[in-house]
């Protein structure tokens, strides 16, 4: 197989990629698009004229209402309509926009952005609808109008690209002049909203988009349904404006309606018509209701969130959180629905408030997740940066947190962050006034703990997604789940239950719903399903070596997901799992661009019994190459004990900087 064969057929691929999130990440401002100069203008304008609500803020109602915070002779504006309102600055002694910052994607807050663009003046956007912007006329050829059940109202996403040149973080502080803005996530009227609060002219100040009209009315309904026959944004609406009390506002400035000052009671009456419409409509109650419960007098239990989470309480206060996930399941399943491909599901902040409050919560010292799913650790990277919590692991999750881009495996978190300390199997550590035992629990996901601890004189095991409750009680089997794409070996499931087994605890912790009680026989009935599990794998598998039939990356690449630039240099391994008794003889060689030099251009290497092993490619890429498109692939051509299976794994490249 020649150098040209193998990687010749993509010619050349690749553009500039987004680049990875920051706090406020800036971009590279595009240059105007000529073909602006031959788009159709209506020549239409708003009637209105520009309004004065304090010394140094102005309002115009344009598209949506327009907001000018003035600085002596520079402005930032909070959102944009039609561009009507850089009209008046010259009367307001304003000599320049230093930013216009966006609450929302929708069109009427930002259709006149080319005005903008023409001026050289920077535009920042929430950071999860960042593509709705910069990559809309990508959104334009992908979304669904035929068979449309998701009914979500992205629809009023502008229809050419926008530069971006920052990406508004939630919960971070955007530093404009002598001024800080901070940025709070209230998804309802669009996923990916946000709230702008400043201090202005002696008063705090909210600029809310559309989260709000008036006291207790909201835009409209149509945008606050998501998914066919759905009341998602009511839900998401409420828990925003409640998080948005909170913050203490004198002066509320909505996209559309009149800015409310005091608006404390306005807020409160909106988030009690918005419960009650949810349960009318739904027979549910809204996120915002759910909260833990004492399962004993330490041992705080949510298992309304997305994912349960636990909260183990110390004595001094400080408390060791067992995964936290999302608020609940209408927050996460909506924003991962609406996540960009290159970005990381969106959080929003829950229950630490009512910890605190109502069960003496001091500090979230520590955090652990059961497994490496984002539903049960989407939040610790907000409770490192907002609390100082120490993320804790079991030992082979580390990477995956550490190096996201390394694996293709179910439910990855799309943002790196540290892991301070991890443990091995069966290794004990001691917090605070307790000691724990982790294990290995694999079934569910190979990256997976069960974690064993007296509390209130209860031996309670957490176990993650491994097992739940037994649906008819009096048959006492655990049930469980196979997910193939999160690693899964013929005995996993039984070597998790012979850890319960062996342990014996009284209180299961399940990553999903209530604590439950179990004992020894029902632990043992379980074990006697999953031996039967492991048969029927053996019945239908035909290599003799199962695991080869459960294991779609037994071969793969690592990273995954790889990021490189003309000019840049890479190794990337090629991992293999082997499952059989004997050696396995590998010959491996990348399908790539043409233009890459790539050494060696053949890897040969054994695979030993039994065990995992790795070889590499050194990857070198022109910096004269120029590439077409911002994310493609590239295949792995292998050939194993002689025999020629073909491009059996690949790997996800974008072109641009690392993070």
């Amino acid at each position: 197989m020649s150098h040209t064969s193998r990687r010749g057929f993509i010619k050349s691929v690749g553009a500039a990629a987004a680049p990875a999130a920051g706090s406020l990440h800036s971009q590279p401002a595009s240059p105007p698009d000529p073909r602006r100069a031959r788009r159709r203008s209506t020549g239409f304008s708003p009637a209105a004229e520009l309004r004065k609500l304090s010394e140094n803020l102005f309002l115009l109602e344009d598209t949506c209402n327009t907001y000018l915070v003035r600085d002596g002779s520079r402005g930032l504006l909070i959102d944009f309509g039609s561009g009507k309102i850089l009209d008046y600055l010259p009367s307001l002694g304003i000599t320049g926009i230093d930013w216009i910052l966006h609450t929302h994607h929708h069109r009427d807050q930002c259709q006149g952005d080319y005005r903008a663009v023409e001026r050289s003046i920077p535009i920042a956007v929430p950071a999860h609808e960042a593509h709705l912007f910069s990559d809309a006329e990508n959104f334009w050829r992908n979304r669904r109008i035929f068979h449309l059940y998701y009914m979500r109202n992205d629809f009023n996403t502008i229809t050419e690209n926008i530069p971006v040149a920052r990406k508004i973080q939630d919960y971070s502080t955007f530093r404009w002049r002598d001024r800080d803005i901070f940025a709070l996530p209230t998804p309802g009227h669009t996923l990916g909203s946000v709230t702008l609060i400043m201090e202005i002219d002696g008063r705090r100040t909210a600029f809310t988009g559309d989260l709000m009209h008036s006291p207790g009315k909201i835009v409209n309904l149509w945008d606050t349904q998501v998914n066919y026959g759905g009341s998602e944004g009511i839900d998401l609406g409420a828990f925003s404006l409640a998080e948005l009390r909170k913050q203490k506002i004198a002066l509320l400035c909505p996209s559309h309606g009149d800015p409310l000052p005091d608006p404390d009671k306005a807020v409160e009456d909106t988030v009690s018509r918005l419960t009650e419409y949810y349960r009318f409509q739904t027979g549910n109650n809204p996120s915002l209701t759910f909260r833990g419960y004492a399962v004993s007098p330490h041992l705080i239990a949510h298992h309304l969130t997305t994912a349960s989470f636990y909260a183990i309480l110390s004595r001094s206060g400080k408390a060791m959180f067992i995964d936290y996930g999302g608020a609940s399941g209408t927050h996460f399943s909506n924003f991962e629905r609406a996540t960009a491909t290159t970005d990381r599901i969106r959080f929003v902040e829950h229950n630490i408030e009512d910890l605190q409050s109502r069960f003496g919560m001091k500090s979230i010292d520590v955090a652990m997740p059961t497994h490496m799913h984002d539903d049960h650790m989407n939040g610790f990277p907000h409770l490192m940066r907002k609390y100082g919590t120490r993320i804790w692991c079991y030992e082979n999750m580390t990477d995956i947190f550490q190096n996201p881009r390394g694996h293709n495996l179910g439910c990855i978190l799309g943002e790196p962050f540290r892991i301070e300390r991890s443990f091995r199997h069966g290794e004990t550590f001691r917090w605070e006034e307790y000691e724990f035992e982790i294990t290995h629990s694999p079934g569910h996901t190979e990256y997976q703990m069960a974690l064993f601890v007296h509390i209130d004189g209860a031996r309670v095991a957490f176990t993650g997604d491994a097992f739940f409750s037994a649906t008819d009680p009096s048959q006492g089997v655990l049930r469980h789940n196979l997910i193939f794409r999160n690693h899964v070996e013929s005995d996993s499931h039984l070597r998790s239950v012979r850890n319960l087994i062996e342990r014996d605890p009284a209180i299961i912790a399940p990553g999903h719903g209530r604590p439950y009680l179990v004992n020894r026989e029902d632990l043992l009935l379980t074990e006697q399903k999953m031996r039967r599990q492991q048969e029927w794998f053996q019945e239908l598998i035909p290599d003799p070596d199962t695991n080869f039939g459960l294991d779609p990356s037994w071969c793969s690449i690592y990273p995954y997901q790889i990021l490189l630039a003309p000019g840049g240099t890479t190794a990337l391994e090629i991992r293999v799992q082997n499952y059989r008794r004997s050696p396995m003889k590998m010959e491996v060689g990348l399908v790539a661009p043409a233009e890459w030099e790539i050494q060696p251009d053949l890897l040969k290497f054994e695979a030993p019994p039994l065990a995992k092993s790795s070889a590499r490619f050194t990857v070198r890429v022109p910096a004269s190459w120029q590439p077409s498109s911002a994310r493609f692939a590239l295949a792995a051509d292998v050939v194993c004990d002689r025999k020629y299976l073909g491009q059996i794994t690949e790997a996800v490249v974008e072109i641009g900087s690392a993070p």
